[in-house]
């Protein structure tokens, strides 16, 4: 590998740990009020960082308070672009982020910025085996019968609306888990899965098993309006 498709390779990306995963292509909105992620999105909007983009790891545990070592977190991410930005009168922040790309973390940088910083190597996926397309779109059929059960269970009927036909394969397990109250660690097995066929069935799989709960417990999510109406929180790094 030449040293430019090294460099290709690695990226410093300044870093947000959340208990939540974000996935690629996903929308994810949050409340910004802990000083140091305002100065996070002040660099984001000014162009400070380049690309107005970040990158979201997924902390390990409630338990942890303060993100300090690479332990901490899991080291599959998500890079996030700020889409929109809307500064409150008291400073904080509402804004709304896109998932963009999956990075593996390899370092974890406490000290030069006000936030945490991270190096990072970009994680593609494996290109599909002979025959996959076929297969691919078979299988997106299937989990987009599942995901149509699932919100059928889960949301009001008009509070949701399948991907469009036109998604690939690739993408559309991320889209379809998006409307789903999947467990971190799920979500998490799908942002690290780097076989698109195998994430597409385990998509499925996960779809499957929440629509079974559903209608067996008779149980239901919050409304889907107020999941939206109320963004994940940051963090308290």
């Amino acid at each position: 590998m030449t040293q430019r498709r090294q460099e290709d390779a690695t990226a410093s990306l300044p870093l947000f740990p959340l208990h939540t995963v974000l996935l690629p292509g996903v929308h994810l909105p949050l409340h910004i009020f802990e000083p140091r992620y305002r100065q996070l999105t002040i660099d984001l909007v000014t162009e400070v960082v380049p690309d107005r983009m970040f990158g979201v790891v997924a902390i390990k545990t409630s338990v942890v308070r303060e993100v300090e070592r690479l332990e901490h977190v899991h080291g599959v991410g998500c890079a996030a672009l700020l889409r929109e930005a809307k500064r409150l009168p008291d400073g904080r922040f509402d804004i709304i982020t896109t998932g963009h790309r999956r990075f593996r973390l390899l370092d974890l940088d406490t000290r030069s910025a006000p936030y945490l910083v991270g190096t990072v190597e970009w994680l593609d996926d494996a290109p599909l085996p002979e025959g996959g397309e076929e297969v691919g779109e078979r299988l997106a059929d299937v989990a987009r019968a599942a995901h149509r059960r699932y919100c059928a269970l889960a949301w009001d009927s008009d509070g949701w609306r399948s991907p469009s036909a036109d998604v690939a394969p690739a993408e559309l397990a991320y889209l379809l888990a998006a409307d789903c109250m999947l467990p971190l660690s799920d979500r998490q097995a799908l942002l690290e899965e780097t076989q698109p066929l195998h994430r597409l069935r385990l998509a499925c799989q996960l779809l499957s098993r929440e629509a079974g709960f559903l209608s067996e417990l008779r149980a239901v999510p919050p409304p889907y309006s107020e999941v939206g109406e109320h963004p994940a929180r940051p963090s308290l790094n």
